[in-house]
């Protein structure tokens, strides 16, 4: 359940991309990542469990295909050898938004004691897929923002105007530190919804499921390399 409160502000805000569940799937797949640990259960099959419990006992409306995403959840286990891998920490996150479902693995690699994101696999369902180039465009184009925005941007404000007036000042993810990104999608003949917004939203908390499970740092709030849990922690760059 989600609650929301109206707050005025002097400031003028726009949208982002994936308007509000670009903060809400980081919070929630972050938050069960961890309920996950306490019961110590692996990641994705606790979710698999969830699922299942909301399909026999549902409570409220369900207002997404629990088959559809337990279907997207089953296809980034597969293509991502989950838990099969040494000297390689995972993190997952699946999420329902604009009507499309995705699911990603995100994997780092420790170097020095530095976390290395070496890549994310992205599996998709948006239903039939009618451009594959595009498609594929759009959900790589959705991690490299949603991760960029994650560990980096930032806008803070002194005396009513914004402090970060152009991209020297406002950090964005820079090509070097791109990881590799693997796309798949479920094939399964639905008519077609979207891509635009949709793969943005799981980024965040897969890259910060992955961390943890690297450095054992549990990361709260965005940006990540702005927090507290994260002082002596780089996400190093990928060469």
């Amino acid at each position: 359940m989600i609650d929301s409160i109206e707050y005025k502000s002097p400031i003028t805000t726009g949208a982002w991309r994936a308007p509000i569940t670009n903060f809400l799937a980081f919070a929630e797949q972050a938050f069960i990542d961890e309920v996950a640990l306490a019961a110590n259960q692996d990641p994705i099959q606790f979710r698999l469990n969830l699922l299942d419990k909301a399909k026999k006992t549902p409570t409220g409306a369900i207002k997404y295909d629990i088959d559809r995403m337990k279907a997207v959840i089953e296809l980034a286990r597969e293509k991502s050898g989950w838990g099969k891998k040494t000297n390689l920490a995972q993190g997952f996150s699946v999420y329902f938004s604009h009507r499309s479902y995705v699911a990603q693995v995100a994997e780092v690699e420790m170097k020095k004691g530095t976390p290395v994101l070496k890549k994310i696999y992205a599996c998709a369902d948006c239903g039939v897929v009618v451009n594959l180039s595009g498609a594929h465009q759009q959900v790589r184009g959705g991690v490299v923002d949603g991760l960029g925005h994650a560990m980096y941007s930032q806008v803070t404000f002194k005396d009513g105007a914004a402090e970060q007036r152009n991209f020297n000042s406002y950090r964005l993810i820079r090509m070097k530190e791109i990881p590799e990104i693997d796309v798949h999608f479920v094939d399964n003949g639905i008519d077609p919804t979207g891509l635009g917004e949709p793969a943005l939203p799981p980024t965040g908390g897969a890259v910060a499921n992955a961390i943890f499970k690297a450095t054992g740092k549990r990361i709260y709030n965005q940006p990540f390399t702005k927090q507290e849990e994260m002082k002596g922690v780089k996400l190093g760059e990928r060469l």
